[in-house]
């Protein structure tokens, strides 16, 4: 598979309809996923191995795994809606992958790559906290998107939880308009890709 190609079959997975503000549900753009999945896959890191996504949403992460080859991807996420939505977008691309809702803090497993786009924390302070720690207790590779204006913070914060941090990449990361205390149709967060070691 081609990277155009798996960007454009994550373009089609259906998005959660209803989202929780506090939870701060903001969908990955395809492109930047299918990205992300990308260099992760060239790094070896995705064939073949066991993959969790951390706050799946539509299970976007999880899916853009099997499709690369995982052996296993697992969704995490606290939202009802979410793993349905996640579930059925699985099921229509024949996928084996596994949905879990639960609370991050209490998710427990052991895997090879976490991938996640965890809240940047504008809601409730400091939301990735949870998202950063269970990434790395679980997997000793994390590929992470947070708010490019944190990024030290959570360089640091990786490194309280035994991890070295290395900056990836920066994008663009477009939020439309979702939720009643956005004052803009659409407005544009610098995000960077940040990969945790441990």
């Amino acid at each position: 598979m081609k990277k155009r190609q798996l960007e454009i079959m994550l373009e089609r997975l259906a998005q959660v309809k209803h989202r929780e503000p506090r939870l701060e549900q903001y969908q990955t753009p395809a492109r930047i996923a299918a990205d992300v999945l990308w260099l992760a896959h060239a790094s070896g890191e995705v064939e073949g191995r066991d993959v969790v996504d951390l706050g799946c949403g539509n299970g976007v992460f999880c899916i853009g795994a099997k499709l690369l080859g995982a052996r296993r991807a697992v969704g995490v996420d606290v939202d009802p809606e979410s793993i349905r939505t996640s579930s059925e977008n699985s099921r229509a691309l024949r996928l084996e992958t596994e949905f879990v809702q639960s609370d991050i803090a209490s998710f427990d497993g052991v895997f090879d790559l976490a991938i996640q786009n965890p809240p940047f924390g504008a809601q409730t302070r400091h939301a990735d906290r949870v998202f950063v720690e269970k990434a790395i207790r679980t997997s000793p590779t994390v590929y992470s998107l947070h708010n490019d204006a944190t990024s030290e913070f959570v360089c640091r914060l990786a490194a309280s939880f035994g991890a070295t941090s290395e900056t990836v990449k920066r994008y663009k990361f477009e939020i439309p308009y979702a939720f009643e205390f956005h004052r803009k149709t659409r407005d544009v967060v610098s995000v960077v890709l940040l990969r945790f070691q441990r």
